[in-house]
């Protein structure tokens, strides 16, 4: 695949089965956070939302998930049964894709986003 440079391209780029479950995954993300920006990140689909909120990508076997350590760590209970790095999720294309968990932790990692930026926000505000 060469390097699409934007979403729709992305997924266009898998077999039509994997196509449907890509699209599935950005439907849940943007209905989960519907006001962050979509952008293609690392090779990859990502939104931003007052930062990077989560990417996700199609592999050969399994659909990436990256929505950062914290995230991870919050939800370990829920991502028992699946593949888990120091910021990865394996959602293996053989079971089913738990999009109300994907929904959890994209509303999480927007919280968390949000959190940070009312942090710096008021830092600033202080040192003015």
């Amino acid at each position: 695949m060469t390097n699409p440079t934007e979403v729709n391209e992305y997924i266009a780029g898998f077999p039509p089965e994997i196509q449907v479950l890509l699209e599935q995954v950005r439907q849940t993300i943007k209905e989960s956070a519907p006001k962050s920006v979509e952008v293609m990140s690392y090779g990859m689909p990502g939104y931003k939302l007052n930062g990077i909120l989560v990417w996700f990508g199609g592999f050969k076997n399994h659909i990436g998930f990256f929505p950062k350590t914290a995230a991870i760590e919050i939800f370990k209970e829920e991502l028992i049964g699946y593949k888990c790095s120091k910021g990865t999720v394996r959602f293996p294309y053989n079971k089913k894709i738990p999009f109300d968990l994907i929904t959890k932790i994209v509303k999480f990692r927007a919280e968390e986003n949000s959190q940070v930026k009312n942090k710096k926000n008021q830092i600033e505000k202080n040192s003015e």
